[in-house]
């Protein structure tokens, strides 16, 4: 196999304040150890996934899930001699920035926010790490280094438009050392991608285990019928053991088609050095088309099956109810809530802050102390 290293990211350019570097851990490392020690990380584990938490213990919630695309992400980076430091670290901080009740809870919050510069739960994650997050004497936040900011922020691509950033962070905060015009990384690219392969396969594993569709109508997918008839007649008391290597297989079949297209693309684009990765106007690490199309039908299905489902629209509409029901009450007394986070500068957003951290059943015990 050629040597990819070199596309890959070997140095840090530093942090946006200056540390001495470890003897002991690269600054990537280091990195990672700061996502894995924060508060944020900790939180994840009592955070909706699909399945609110307070349903059951053997559903997947943000910090299992985050684990999982950091083992996905880790495989790819490492095939491709990258820096599986820096994927992993990705990995395991993209949705630190997710409030409780999952995409229902942001969708509420972004409403609340509407007239106060709107609320998205990617750049929330670079408002934990540079901002929230304070356990250091010499500074505010985990001081990650550039390159992990820089795949925080652009892991779905550019930003050409810089309000939503400046409406969230504040783009004098990066101190013009983060373009933000020029393309992620390939191990951020990695990152983003593991978290689809991740949610996609994992959600059809906890929508059957939930009982909101079958084996037979799981056949209905083409591709998890090709897979299934392989196991169909060694397998017949155990349906979820057939369901574990089903999601097993299909993970590895996505993996070895994305680093595969991946190769490719590094050829059709003549990618031969670090800085073709940033100017290259394509995405670098995706799957062929074939796989685009599985992936697609993979959605539909689970949007039609599990995320359209009337138990799971209800739960997620009384999370709505919720977030909404905080936002307004919260305002009314901010300092009865926001003993730690300053609010004389932006009032609004510290109350996003505040409750974009709760988890599900945080959230659920101050909603019920309000009625």
């Amino acid at each position: 196999m050629k040597n990819y290293k070199k596309l890959g990211i070997i140095k840090s350019k530093g942090r946006l304040i200056n540390e001495p570097n470890s003897a002991y851990r690269s600054p990537f490392q280091r990195d990672r150890d700061r996502i894995i020690h924060s508060a944020a990380f900790r939180r994840l584990k009592h955070k909706t996934q699909v399945f609110v938490n307070t349903e059951g213990d053997h559903y997947r919630t943000r910090i299992t899930h985050s684990i999982e695309v950091a083992q996905i992400a880790r495989t790819i980076s490492r095939y491709l001699n990258l820096n599986d430091d820096l994927t992993e670290t990705l990995s395991l901080a993209h949705d630190l920035g997710h409030t409780p009740f999952g995409h229902a809870g942001e969708e509420a919050l972004n409403e609340c926010m509407n007239e106060h510069g709107g609320f998205d739960h990617n750049l929330q994650t670079l408002r934990i790490v540079m901002f929230i997050e304070n356990k250091y004497v010499k500074f505010k936040g985990l001081n990650l280094t550039l390159e992990t900011l820089d795949g925080l922020l652009k892991h779905n691509g550019p930003y050409y438009d810089n309000t939503v950033i400046d409406n969230l962070i504040g783009t004098k905060n990066l101190k013009n050392k983060i373009n933000l015009r020029k393309f992620p990384s390939l191990e951020a690219q990695i990152a983003s991608i593991s978290d689809d392969i991740a949610y996609n396969n994992h959600d059809i594993q906890d929508g059957y285990s939930a009982g909101l569709f079958t084996i037979h109508e799981l056949k209905e997918i083409s591709f998890f019928n090709e897979i299934l008839k392989k196991y169909s007649t060694k397998i017949k008391t155990d349906k979820k053991i057939l369901i574990y290597q089903m999601v097993r297989d299909s993970i590895n079949l996505m993996v070895k088609d994305l680093i595969k297209n991946s190769l490719i693309n590094f050829k059709i684009n003549k990618i031969n050095k670090l800085n073709d990765v940033y100017n290259c106007e394509n995405k670098l690490i995706c799957f062929s088309s074939n796989y685009e199309n599985i992936i697609n039908e993979i959605r539909y299905f689970l949007r039609l099956k599990m995320y359209k489902n009337s138990k799971v629209l209800k739960k997620n509409s009384e999370g709505k109810i919720i977030i909404a029901k905080l936002f307004k009450s919260i305002t009314k007394n901010p300092r009865k809530f926001l003993t730690f986070l300053p609010i004389k500068h932006n009032k609004y957003r510290s109350i996003a802050d505040y409750i974009s951290g709760m988890t599900d059943r945080f959230a659920i015990n101050i909603y019920k102390s309000l009625k």
